[in-house]
């Protein structure tokens, strides 16, 4: 089977900025015990596999991290 490649293109509606996360203080969202982590940067919060820092990082607005972890916290989300 031959290998493809697409290429992906902006969602709509996607308005947040290319960040700079090298210099990210990162956190452990868990006391340590998780292997999630976030950072607050520029405004937007950074969340990223803590065994995996190389991989791609996900990018909230206040307002969309608002919603995630009220939405955890009910239970709509499993974080283990």
């Amino acid at each position: 089977m031959a290998e493809t490649t697409t290429q992906q293109q902006p969602l709509v509606g996607w308005h947040k900025p290319e960040l700079d996360l090298s210099r990210a203080e990162w956190q452990s969202s868990s006391r340590g015990l998780g292997d999630v982590q976030i950072a607050f940067v520029e405004g937007f919060i950074a969340m990223r596999n803590g065994e995996r820092p190389e991989s791609p990082s996900l990018i909230f607005t206040p307002a969309e991290w608002g919603a995630f972890v009220s939405g955890a916290r009910e239970g709509e989300f499993d974080l283990t």
